[in-house]
């Protein structure tokens, strides 16, 4: 009976945690929010009533000019007001977009006083069908784990404002990518385990697990990209930034942490399910030993690192199939396509990452042989 209560009373503190954290990140300013672009402007969404294709020009696939179209705005301070607006095409496929009738339209309006002086239209509305799309995986959620369920959208929407708010900011204001990526890792890798297991020892043994994993790629990934020569300009859109008055950024110190960061995650589980494996093998044999414990845990962890590694290979390389497909196409040869500087990139995030799961899987399951045979009073 007396665990029940505290069972009870330990998710409420959890939940009471999460939520603290939540508001405490949601109230925190980043400092980018008065942005100079955006004053004496109107962001706001309108309906597209109707479109003037005129003065587009097309090339084959390729169009460019702009599209006019007659808006009626949906909210802000000219709600219900027809405007017209302008959609520049640049020619790129990847970031161009064509309105018809009906469609939903973010909008940035420019004015002076009761004048509009401009408006552009900056692409589709899709907020509200993201929302709905994070509603149903948020039910869904629940439905299927349960508390746990409950508990993991906190650490999803915590660990998205960690990094919008503190992560990215910091990066922005030039401190060392590396050191504040390391703390932020941890951070929400402690958070995440401590809202799976709760005030339990087996939190302290599979964030010890992770730690180490998470260090190992920190500093094989600061090795081998200066080994490789690896610039951080690979990453998509660093040079933009460059251009838009960062131009003091250590985008290579940026890039080093990018590798850990993405990998914290896979290390994370992989570190939590040899927790659980070895917690649940204890629970069923009490009198087991801690030599006996660890060996099941490796047991787990290698038959968990198989398809870890491959999990980090499919995970980096899935928006890189159009590349691929244009070497093949282009018949490039193989060793010219390991070569490249992006291609190499990817090749280091993999292995690394694959490295620092190797290094979770004995020592977790070590940690947890250690810290979860020892009986508990009652």
């Amino acid at each position: 009976m007396k665990s029940v209560v505290f069972y009870k009373k330990s998710t409420l503190l959890i939940i009471l945690i999460g939520l603290i954290l939540t508001g405490i990140l949601i109230v925190i300013p980043t400092g980018y929010e008065d942005a100079l672009i955006y004053q004496d402007m109107e962001r706001t969404t309108g309906t597209v009533i109707e479109t003037d294709n005129s003065s587009i020009k097309s090339s084959g696939l390729i169009q460019s000019g702009e599209q006019s179209c007659k808006i009626r705005v949906d909210d802000g301070i000219f709600k219900n007001k027809e405007i017209t607006g302008v959609n520049f095409l640049s020619g790129s496929l990847e970031k161009d977009k064509i309105y018809k009738t009906g469609d939903r339209a973010l909008m940035t309006i420019s004015y002076d006083g009761d004048e509009i002086k401009s408006v552009v239209m900056s692409d589709h509305y899709r907020l509200d069908k993201e929302i709905i799309l994070l509603c149903i995986f948020a039910v869904l959620l629940i439905l299927v784990a349960g508390k746990n369920g409950f508990l993991a959208i906190f650490s999803f929407l915590i660990t998205i404002l960690t990094i919008w708010k503190i992560l990215v900011p910091a990066y922005l204001r030039g401190y060392s990518p590396v050191f504040i990526g390391i703390l932020i890792t941890l951070f929400i890798t402690l958070l995440i385990i401590f809202f799976v297991y709760g005030f339990d020892k087996r939190t302290l043994t599979a964030s010890l697990g992770a730690l180490l994993g998470i260090i190992t790629t920190c500093v094989l990934g600061i090795v081998f990209t200066d080994l490789f020569k690896i610039n951080g300009a690979v990453m998509p859109d660093s040079e933009s930034l460059l251009y838009s008055g960062f131009q003091d950024l250590d985008l290579t110190s940026i890039f080093m942490s990018s590798i850990f960061i993405g990998a914290s995650g896979a290390m994370m589980d992989l570190a939590v399910d040899i927790t659980s494996a070895v917690n649940e093998v204890v629970e069923k044999k009490p009198d087991i030993s801690w030599m006996e414990a660890t060996k099941s845990g490796m047991n787990v962890g290698r038959a968990a690192m198989g398809t870890m590694t491959t999990t980090l290979l499919l995970a980096y390389s899935g928006g890189y199939i159009t590349l691929l497909m244009v070497f093949m196409a282009q018949g490039t040869p193989i060793d010219h396509i390991l070569n490249y500087k992006y291609v190499s990139a990817e090749i280091l995030d993999t292995v690394v990452g694959s490295f620092g799961l190797v290094t979770v899987a004995p020592f977790t399951a070590l940690t947890a042989g250690i810290l979860l045979t020892k009986r508990k009073t009652t």
